[in-house]
């Protein structure tokens, strides 16, 4: 038995560094609940929401945020049970329960003082049970059963400390210190068990175990029920368990055991005592002081800390390898070989025994980054910043000490014959005498070779940064024949891969696939559909080669395509992962099939998850809403009863709605999507946010609804709170009404006023008409007299025309008889012919034609005569004659036949009367006439 013990305790010792493989843990601070440090008794509603006994007060948890309801004398609470919507808490010198009234605040009543009775001085309650009808409320010295029908109470007092309180098939036993174990028959205490274990030692809980009781003690582990005694439990971990101090312990509904120590954590047991692990403060918890623990109704365990609150995720399909020391470091690569899981990571290669429970142990040789392991034909080859390694067992012999290799494939599917990737190239391993060496690096590419496949005598090697290099090589693999980059596709954290014979490259524009006979990569519209642009990670893909499956990892989700099993077609599904919560190494993701049960390992940056893909189940969950606060209203400081539509005043137009889904799970962030009818008929984008407010909303009638997405499932509700806001005062049905009533006043007193116009208009237009009628008279009349001057206008022209007729008449007579003239004047000299010249002598000279002329220049340009005597006073009537031509503007051979004189003495003319008006040489005399 000592050497048992000795076992045990090397166990305990040793277990914080072991291969566990833990539930998702998450934590909450102090700060995060806002409330203290510790943490006494936790319990859990219909609808879900956890409620925890803090030393503050009582907390509520709805998946999305925590409320704090100060307990009701300030003192520290110490439990809490909750049962048909009532919250059942003990403190100090109070008990009573919560219960949410319809604005969905919880109000207390104080059943100690509504029962109107003595309490012990400085009494606790830290234990309440519910039984039937009744109520049970446990403090150190008394015990109270409220009968919740007649609100009656009975006690049962105790002069030792009443230790704890627990409930076993519908019976309630309690311990007496220094007394022994009881049960409570008909309001009576009756002693069941007085073995000394249980009057020294405090008991932690008692369990129906088959036809036996069994008793968990603070210090001496399990004890069992033998007829009206007790004996140490046959537990096989209960020499170990004996080592260790308890506060609480519970069993849960599969029948395992979780127990909550002083100082050392959490111990989880199976059905049969047998230690399955421990989770302390090295492997996730904030405390290693477990107060309180409760299983949920999804099977989660909820613990109340020394500092802080955690729960566990039995009953999902992860599991975690979180190595909090360092002791591994980053998982880059893993691979289970001969039954023997291997890791390589940062640090170096590990390994241990696939189904066993016993810490990794580091292969001697290896120390320093791991890129690779892979399978071929049988043999476990590691891709080491150092070189190559073989593995088989616990050693590691290395084969090629090139530094870097990145990964190592078959050469078109040829065992003998392997091909590596390096920091420097490409080189290839040969297999001779059934050992393994490098035997030569392919000469003409020296560019890092991290992603490389293989297609016929090409290979093909992708630069996240150069684009895909093509190289054909020789038969031998010796020497680059050609090489040829495809820069139309690069981009970082890119990858190749060959899957079902197809080459794929993937980046964030989608997955490609290449064409032999073009001789390009082709976007694949199906295997695309893995990722969006904004969804894009990581271009790795991982290949299954035994379930055919191709790994994608993204930002929200790690995908596998696999084909179907009726088509074959291959069909895409997604684990809901996101990177956060994968902690994955960017550019290094990495995923491993454990066994033939759907689990597999994924690589994280301190340890591993495992995942079952076979126990993805999308269960369906509701949302709802939490609370409804308009802080314009100041009665019960906002808050709004949420079952009830709202209505608001046109100043109360701020609202804050808050929405909830109580779904606890460490991996699957619950996100949220709302929108507001009425104004925000769009759906918002996801987010964890789990509040909305809206401000200065328009008056008018709303709707605002939100739905949750867990995962990639979406609740299988939609939560809807309606509200209107009123109208502004000045447009209420009331003031309309007002409005119209001034609007039909206003229309008859404007009626009014434009008859009074109209007549007004009428009478001036009367006025108007009469004096525009006068003005036409005048009108007419000036209309006439612009006739008669236009007739006036007319004669003148008329006269004008004669004057320009008389003139060329005379001009074209004078012109006549002075050529008759010179003709008789060439006639010899003789009696008969000088009296006609005589005649014509005297027709020339005569001053009818200039009189005539006179008169009709007088017509037509009356006032220039006697304008130019007025200008030139010394002017002859001969000048003014012969201004009077000038202004008809006739030349100076026209002019002479009207003076009878020859052209010549014209100009002479002309010249004198220039000097008589005294005109400059340079001005026209002409024009200065014709201007007058």
């Amino acid at each position: 038995m000592h050497l048992k013990y000795i076992a045990y305790f090397f166990f305990i010792a040793t277990f914080g560094i072991m291969s566990q493989e833990l539930p998702p843990i998450k934590n909450f601070l102090p700060k995060e609940y806002h409330g203290e440090n510790q943490n006494w008794a936790i319990s859990q509603s219909g609808d879900k929401i956890i409620y925890v006994a803090n030393s503050k007060g009582l907390l509520a948890f709805n998946g999305a945020s925590w409320k704090l309801y100060p307990s009701p004398n300030e003192t520290i609470m110490r439990s809490v049970h909750v049962i048909d919507g009532r919250i059942y808490t003990g403190c100090f010198m109070e008990f009573g329960y919560w219960q949410k009234n319809n604005l969905g605040i919880l109000d207390y009543t104080s059943l100690s003082q509504r029962a109107n009775i003595d309490l012990v001085e400085d009494e606790e309650f830290w234990n309440i049970i519910s039984l039937d009808n009744y109520l049970v409320f446990q403090s150190l010295r008394r015990i109270y059963i409220y009968n919740a029908d007649n609100g009656h109470i009975n006690t049962i007092d105790s002069d030792n400390t009443i230790t704890k309180m627990f409930m076993v098939n519908q019976s309630i036993y309690f311990q007496r210190m220094g007394e022994g174990i009881f049960k409570v028959e008909d309001g009576k205490d009756i002693l069941i068990f007085d073995d000394a274990v249980v009057k020294d030692d405090e008991v932690i809980n008692i369990f129906q175990n088959k036809n036996e009781l069994l008793v968990l003690t603070q210090n001496n582990g399990f004890y069992s029920s033998s007829d009206d005694s007790l004996v140490k439990s046959k537990f096989s971990s209960n020499e170990f368990l004996s080592s260790l101090s308890f506060y609480d312990g519970i069993r849960l509904k599969d029948q395992s055991f979780v127990l909550g120590t002083i100082s050392k954590g959490l111990i989880y047991l199976d059905e049969y005592g047998e230690l399955i692990y421990r989770i302390d403060q090295n492997n996730g918890l904030l405390d290693n002081t477990v107060l309180a623990i409760f299983e949920d109704a999804e099977k989660n365990i909820w613990l109340g800390l020394d500092n802080g609150i955690s729960y566990l995720n039995t009953n999902v399909p992860y599991r975690v390898f979180k190595d909090n020391k360092g002791v591994v470091g980053s998982v880059y690569a893993s691979k289970v070989h001969n039954g023997d899981l291997y890791l390589g990571t940062n640090q170096g290669l590990y390994y241990k025994d696939l189904k066993g429970e016993n810490a990794y142990s580091f292969i001697e040789g290896t120390q320093g980054q791991v890129w690779s392991l892979k399978e071929i034909d049988g043999t476990l080859f590691c891709g080491h910043h150092s070189g190559t390694f073989i593995v088989n067992g616990y050693k590691a012999n290395k084969i090629a000490n090139i530094q870097g290799t990145w990964d190592i494939a078959s050469i078109n599917s040829d065992y003998n014959r392997l091909l590596q990737g390096n920091y420097d190239g490409l080189y290839v391993l040969e297999k001779s005498n059934n050992s393994w060496k490098l035997k030569n690096k392919i000469q003409g590419f020296n560019n890092s070779s991290r992603y490389f496949e293989t297609l016929g005598n090409k290979i093909f090697v992708n630069h996240e940064y150069n684009g895909v290099f093509q190289i054909k090589v020789d038969s031998s693999f010796t020497q680059v024949e050609n090489v040829a980059i495809d820069t139309l596709i690069k981009g970082s954290n890119s990858g190749i891969i060959k899957y079902k014979g197809d080459l794929l490259y993937s980046y964030k524009k989608g997955i490609f696939k290449y064409n032999a006979i073009t001789q390009e990569f082709v976007k694949e519209s199906l295997l695309s559909n893995a990722y969006s642009e904004d969804e894009y990670e990581s271009g790795k893909m991982i290949i299954d080669e035994k379930d055919n499956i191709l790994w994608v990892f993204t930002n929200s989700n790690i995908s596998f395509v696999s084909p179907s099993g009726v088509s074959n077609e291959p069909t895409i599904k997604s684990i809901p992962l996101t990177k956060e919560m994968r902690y994955g190494i960017l550019g290094y993701e990495n995923i491993t099939r454990l066994n033939d049960d759907g689990i597999y390992l994924v690589g994280t940056t301190s340890g591993y998850i495992t995942i079952n893909i076979n126990a993805l189940i999308n269960e369906d969950f509701e949302v709802h809403i939490g609370e409804v606060i308009n802080g314009s209203i100041e009665k019960h400081g906002g808050f709004l009863d949420k079952t009830l539509n709202g209505s608001f005043n046109n100043d109360q137009n701020n609202i804050e709605i808050s929405f909830y889904t109580p779904e606890f799970n460490k991996f699957l962030i619950t996100n949220y999507q709302f929108q507001l009818k009425g104004i925000y008929d769009k759906w918002s984008a996801w987010s964890e946010n789990s509040t909305s407010s809206f401000e200065n909303l328009p008056y008018g009638d709303y709707t605002f609804n939100v739905r949750a997405k867990i995962g990639n499932t979406i609740s299988k509700n939609i939560a809807s709170y309606s509200f209107n806001v009123k109208k502004p005062w000045y447009i209420s049905n009331v003031m309309l009404a007002t409005y119209l009533l001034g609007l039909l006043m206003f229309y008859l007193i404007i009626h009014n006023m434009y008859k009074r116009h109209y007549r007004i208009q009428r009478e001036k237009l009367i006025t108007k008409k009469e004096r525009e009628f006068k003005l036409s008279q005048v009108q007419n009349e000036k209309e006439i007299i612009r006739i008669k001057n236009e007739q006036l206008k007319l004669e003148f022209k008329n006269k004008s025309k004669e004057l320009a007729a008389s003139t060329m008449s005379i001009v074209k007579k004078n012109e006549l008889l002075t050529t008759i003239k010179k003709e008789l004047n060439a006639i010899k000299k003789d009696a008969p012919v000088k009296p006609i010249i005589n005649i014509i002598d005297k027709n020339l000279n005569r001053n009818d034609d200039w009189e005539f002329f006179q008169e009709a220049f007088n017509n037509a340009d009356s006032g220039f005569l006697q304008k130019m005597k007025n200008l030139h006073p010394n002017l002859t009537p001969n000048d003014l004659r012969l201004c009077a031509y000038l202004r008809l503007n006739l030349s100076s051979k026209e002019i002479a036949p009207l003076l009878n004189i020859s052209a010549r003495s014209v100009e002479v003319k002309r010249y004198r009367l220039r000097k008589k008006m005294a005109l400059l040489h340079e001005k026209s005399l002409t024009d200065y006439i014709l201007n007058l």
